[in-house]
């Protein structure tokens, strides 16, 4: 039931929001001169695929996760973008091809083993990895492996469709709290 309403809300977020997403594009476009960032992720199964966001940082970042980031290195658009979460709609893309969810645990680096022994421990990897989920509104990012992978495990061994909806609707209304690094 949940793969059925991420492919409906995903289709109908891109269709709906194809304005907007123009429009972010272009001001991405003159902003960093690339406004799409692509990262290869860790996906169900532990396949790789490649996450797509509007890019909030210069193209000469380290491909390492966020919290370990230079915050200098985000642009003003780019703090624009993640303290609205738009930076995050491309990834409907990723929903609707099948690679996330809307709902389900960050997709991590290949680069983070801690994270990624911990959630293989956990049976995280069978789920796809979504754009939101609980540890996200409850505040709990990659710089915690354990508890991230512990809270992702206790996320879908309990998901409702009832969950699902509230965790978009308090990511949308601001209680997810994203990446930890700020500008």
């Amino acid at each position: 039931m949940i793969r059925f309403f991420d492919i409906v809300l995903s289709f109908f977020g891109l269709l709906f929001l194809f304005p907007i997403l123009t429009l972010l594009f272009f001001i991405g476009l003159f902003d960093t001169g690339s406004p799409l960032f692509r990262q290869e992720r860790i996906g169900r199964f532990e396949r790789p695929f490649t996450l797509v966001k509007f890019r909030t940082m210069s193209k000469d970042v380290a491909s390492v996760a966020s919290h370990l980031s230079d915050s200098t290195k985000i642009t003003r658009f780019g703090s624009f973008l993640r303290k609205t979460k738009l930076d995050e709609l491309p990834q409907l893309w990723n929903v609707l091809k099948g690679d996330m969810s809307l709902v389900g645990p960050r997709p991590g680096l290949f680069n983070q083993q801690e994270l990624r022994s911990a959630r293989k421990a956990c049976g995280v990897f069978d789920a796809r990895p979504g754009i939101t989920g609980l540890a996200q509104v409850s505040g709990i990012n990659m710089s915690t492996p354990k508890l991230l992978a512990k809270t992702d495990a206790e996320m879908l061994e309990k998901i409702t469709l009832s969950d699902y909806f509230k965790y978009i609707i308090m990511t949308a209304t601001g209680s997810g709290q994203g990446d930890a690094i700020k500008r």
